[in-house]
């Protein structure tokens, strides 16, 4: 029977402060797959957790991450931004999926995608984000597993999945139906769809077809993917590649 993977948005966000260790693990121990993190890079480039510019919303320090060093960080947040490298430590088996939510930068990449590879993480690490971000990760590991974020029901270009090279399709759930979810199936990806919060928007995207919903409510979605049947897709011919 075909599964629905599910993902954690930030962790578990309506209990724990998102993107924190705390967070992550909340997450796990609710029945997530796989858990999506933000990921950017400090003034010294040490790559650490925050989705955000600036610890403004999350720590009430109005500082842009790029102007500050990690220990700062550290100690503007008493410790409670990690480092890409301990959320991958405390994790433990937990599969990551890694949102890079900056401008494309191609040095940040590198250096983001080489914690990964230190850390012998590389088979439960993947990537999302737009098309300019996953080139530059396409480029830095020809084996990383993509999640190619597209924000519109065009299809992507040819020559374009065939630079990227995605597994998934990652799209704003709204934008999912049947006939998306056929389309990118036949085409050979699996759809992803992030961040339906309510039950009646996660029921509809199970009965869509989508392979995998990322939410803020993981224990929510969990506890539905349990009760409801997941529509098979006959016109499934994945293609499993970049992973």
């Amino acid at each position: 029977m075909r599964t629905v993977t599910a993902v954690a948005h930030r962790g578990d966000p309506y209990r724990v402060r998102e993107n924190t260790i705390d967070s992550l693990r909340s997450a796990l121990r609710r029945g997530a797959d796989a858990v999506e993190i933000d990921v950017r890079l400090t003034r010294d480039g040490v790559a650490v957790l925050l989705h955000d510019k600036t610890l403004k919303r999350l720590w009430e320090q109005d500082r842009p991450l790029l102007s500050l060093s990690s220990d700062e960080v550290r100690g503007l947040t008493s410790g409670g931004v990690p480092t890409l490298e301990e959320a991958v430590e405390a994790t433990d088996e937990g599969r990551l999926m890694v949102d890079l939510p900056g401008p494309a930068d191609a040095r940040a990449v590198r250096r983001i995608v080489g914690v990964v590879h230190d850390l012998g993480a590389e088979e439960r690490v993947y990537y999302c984000a737009g098309a300019a971000t996953m080139l530059a990760v396409r480029a830095a590991d020809p084996a990383a597993e993509i999640a190619l974020t597209w924000t519109s029901l065009a299809p992507p270009r040819p020559a374009l999945l065939d630079a990227v090279r995605p597994r998934w399709l990652n799209y704003r759930f709204g934008l999912a139906s049947r006939e998306l979810v056929a389309r990118v199936h036949r085409d050979g990806y699996l759809v992803s769809v992030w961040t339906p919060d309510t039950r009646r928007s996660m029921r509809r995207l199970l009965d869509a077809g989508v392979d995998s919903i990322t939410t803020n409510r993981i224990d929510t979605l969990c506890a539905l993917r349990q009760r409801t049947p997941v529509r098979e897709n006959p016109d499934n011919t994945l293609a499993q590649q970049g992973s």
